[in-house]
């Protein structure tokens, strides 16, 4: 049976008189990559906050590696590694930047200088000298995902760290998420707009619409869906007319296995993130 490391139970969040979440159910299972999945405004960053303890909740409870009380709670996000949002100093370059949080995290001296090192390394930034501000928006996000993963967590959240990214950034961004869940055991959750993308990084996904996630599916479930049947026909003017008949040979008969898009748009609506 999964072991649950992150669950949301009945969580609701509003800033003021907009409701923002819910009730959100979710469920995170140790060793999952976990994609979730939402339009713009549909809760999921919030739901990462809530998650961080970021912000609190009106409502739920959030329980991280089975605990739920406060204590707990605070000592147990220690063991998570994020990147919510970026918040770097433009005069700085990469290692020196991650001095200062590594600093906050406790390491000290070679320690320090080590760890830097290696996730530097990790995201391919290690010999980049500039300062901050020079950095392209790949790189960027490469010294967030470096942020996050200080320490080596146990758990890691990603809000958007393809965002803006070319192909290649995007692939490279992937290859790092499977290395972390395989190589270092990290349990992963890693919100997208990118859905293609997602389906090709993630083992689970939670659709998260208007302030609710309203269906979590594995992998395996998207690939149990209903397929989708295209049909070649010799004549497709005259089969448009007599189908019904049943007088048209068919000619090709393709069976796809349902996208993650498709699978998305189909239970959301609409066509457009």
């Amino acid at each position: 049976m999964s072991e649950a490391v992150i669950k949301l139970e009945n969580v609701k969040k509003a800033y003021g008189k907009h409701e923002v979440l819910k009730g959100v159910n979710m469920m995170v299972n140790k060793g999952d990559i976990y994609g979730l999945i939402g339009k713009n405004g549909a809760g999921k960053t919030t739901i990462f906050k809530m998650i961080l303890g970021l912000s609190v909740m009106n409502e739920g409870s959030v329980s991280i590696c089975g605990s739920t009380n406060q204590k707990e709670l605070y000592k147990n996000r220690n063991r998570i590694g994020f990147l919510v949002g970026q918040k770097f100093y433009g005069y700085l370059n990469g290692r020196e930047n991650l001095k200062y949080y590594a600093i906050a995290k406790g390491f000290h001296g070679k320690e320090m200088k080590d760890e830097i090192d290696r996730v530097l390394e990790l995201v391919g930034l290690k010999d980049v000298k500039q300062p901050f501000r020079k950095y392209s928006l790949g790189m960027q996000q490469r010294l967030g995902i470096a942020n996050a993963i200080l320490g080596n967590p146990e758990l890691l959240i990603l809000d958007e760290p393809t965002n803006g990214l070319d192909p290649q950034g995007i692939a490279d961004v992937r290859n790092m998420i499977h290395r972390f869940n395989e190589e270092f055991g990290m349990t992963v959750i890693v919100s997208s707009h990118i859905l293609g993308e997602l389906e090709h990084t993630a083992h689970r996904f939670g659709i998260v619409n208007e302030g609710i996630v309203v269906r979590e599916i594995s992998e395996a479930d998207l690939k149990e869906t209903e397929p989708v049947v295209e049909i070649a026909f010799s004549d497709l003017g005259k089969a448009r007319k007599v189908l019904a008949d049943a007088g048209i040979q068919i000619t090709k008969e393709v069976m796809e296995r349902t996208s993650l898009e498709d699978y998305y748009f189909r239970l959301i609506g609409g066509g457009n993130l």
